[in-house]
């Protein structure tokens, strides 16, 4: 294939992939800078990588499991950085610290930040996404079934950490909060 060929391939996908991979990571990142960073780097490795680049919906998973590694690269990046700046990082948070809400938003941000990266990211895929365990099994490198399991796993998890978060609340019924899978 030509450079020329490569180029209009390249440009076809990052128009009809774009505004999916800039949601996936602005959704996942703290600031719209990372998640610039993390779209750019993706595109990177598309172009350095583009005869690997699979056609049609399969190149849109694939870029999705890039922008995963480039994101889990990023966030150890952040976590690296962020250890060396533990006493500012500490004072800061206590200087302005938000006061306590209670509110069923708050529960479920405190429930997910309970949750392993891997629980997150399976939900995510699911909820922010709206990927079905067959798309999710592609992101994550993984079989089906084991796409499935992960997702079941990570949905009891997620619903026990939300019972904790609201301890007030007998019988709290976190399922509804995640609709089961249709597949």
């Amino acid at each position: 294939m030509s450079e020329q060929d490569d180029r209009s391939r390249f440009e076809a996908v990052y128009r009809r992939t774009y505004e999916q991979i800039l949601g996936y990571a602005v959704r996942r990142c703290s600031s719209p800078e990372d998640a610039a960073d993390v779209v750019a780097e993706t595109y990177v490795i598309a172009w350095r990588r583009i005869t690997e680049l699979p056609d049609g919906e399969a190149g849109k998973l694939w870029l999705y499991g890039v922008a995963r590694r480039v994101l889990a690269n990023h966030r150890r990046s952040e976590r690296r950085r962020l250890t060396r700046h533990t006493e500012l990082t500490d004072e800061i948070e206590h200087l302005y610290a938000a006061p306590s809400d209670h509110s069923e938003q708050h529960g479920v941000d405190e429930a997910m930040d309970m949750l392993a990266d891997s629980d997150r990211e399976v939900l995510a895929l699911t909820l922010w996404e709206g990927l079905d365990p067959g798309e999710i099994a592609t992101v994550l490198d993984c079989s089906r079934n084991a796409a499935r399991i992960r997702l079941h796993r990570a949905r009891k998890r997620f619903a026990k950490a939300l019972e904790k978060t609201r301890p007030s609340a007998v019988g709290f019924a976190a399922r509804p909060l995640i609709e089961k899978e249709s597949g």
